[in-house]
């Protein structure tokens, strides 16, 4: 039991640093846009899950008409919808606020998540959240600080949708978890592969509609290898890196633990995207983001501590597909 457990942990730390990888994807791609990058990107991902299912025996039992349709509304939801956003966020916000934001989304999806489960009394969970809690406030109070809004295009139209992605990352992972939980037959590999197909199907459904308002560059740039080729390079490797790894790691996660345990592992995606955004910046963090940082992870690993301790050491374990 206790390697069930420890492969949910870090497959739910791999998926967070997967995602976050999408704070940074406005500031490498160049001339063309982010949906552009999303095209590419969501069509690899596509032709991976296609492969998957493809070589995956007796794989024609899952592809129901309920099946597709569910996969297909995840995709919409936490998948094109959230990468869109997330990117949007980090464009008219700065890669630093926008993944300071998301870091709500563990807070809601450990209360929401406990509160549905009762996986864990609350007294125990009072520590690693307010370590979280305060971590976030040390992050976010850089983040609005004159040189963390030296980059921030329109906090108005920024705030807004890193807030959307907040609703729509805690959509996706609630009813994910559901749907998991209602397929125990299937395997985390072909639940995962629908869900890329589904996200390639959007964008490619997308595409005349978001060619008609001048939302991609790719028409009007080139579509050849020498002006677009950085764009391939790229949409390719976070489509196998963030895309292809992050959901299905995220999947495997989702049936290996708690919904309370992994939303507290997904705050270190907030970590991970600070990180990031000081990358792309080019510059070191203060003594204040080193310290929010810091918090956040120790809130993570007390977390990890506390539920290992509590629940699997002593064999009463209530995984997320119970």
């Amino acid at each position: 039991m206790n390697r069930v457990f420890y492969v949910g942990v870090s497959a739910a730390l791999f998926a967070a640093f997967a995602f976050s990888l999408n704070f940074v994807v406005p500031f490498i791609i160049g001339d063309y846009s982010t949906f552009d990058f999303a095209l590419v990107r969501h069509v690899v991902s596509s032709l991976v899950g296609l492969y998957i299912l493809a070589s995956e025996k007796g794989v024609m039992r899952h592809l129901t008409l309920g099946n597709c349709l569910q996969a297909i509304w995840l995709a919409f939801v936490g998948y094109v919808g959230y990468f869109l956003t997330v990117t949007g966020a980090a464009i008219f916000a700065g890669p630093v606020i926008a993944p300071a934001f998301l870091g709500l989304v563990p807070i809601v999806l450990m209360v929401i998540g406990n509160q549905r489960q009762g996986t864990m009394p609350w007294r125990f969970l009072i520590m690693p959240l307010a370590l979280v809690l305060v971590g976030l406030v040390l992050v976010n109070g850089t983040a609005f600080t004159a040189e963390g809004l030296n980059s921030v295009q329109s906090v108005w139209i920024g705030v807004p949708l890193s807030l959307a992605a907040v609703g729509l990352w805690v959509c996706f992972a609630l009813v994910n978890q559901a749907a998991l939980a209602a397929r125990p037959e299937m395997p985390s590999g072909v639940w995962s592969a629908l869900i890329l197909v589904g996200g390639g199907v959007l964008m490619l459904a997308f595409y005349p509609v978001g060619a008609a308002m001048d939302l991609f560059r790719l028409p009007t740039l080139g579509f050849g290898w020498s002006a677009a080729g950085s764009l391939y390079a790229w949409g390719v490797s976070l489509a196998l890196l963030a895309t292809v790894g992050g959901v299905w790691a995220w999947n495997i996660a989702a049936r290996s633990l708690p919904v309370a345990l992994a939303a507290q592992l997904i705050v270190s995606e907030t970590a991970f995207g600070v990180i990031g955004g000081l990358v792309v910046h080019a510059r070191w963090p203060t003594p204040i983001e080193v310290a929010g940082v810091v918090v956040l992870i120790a809130g993570v690993v007390l977390s990890v501590r506390i539920f290992h301790d509590r629940q699997f050491a002593s064999g009463k374990i209530s995984l997320a597909h119970e």
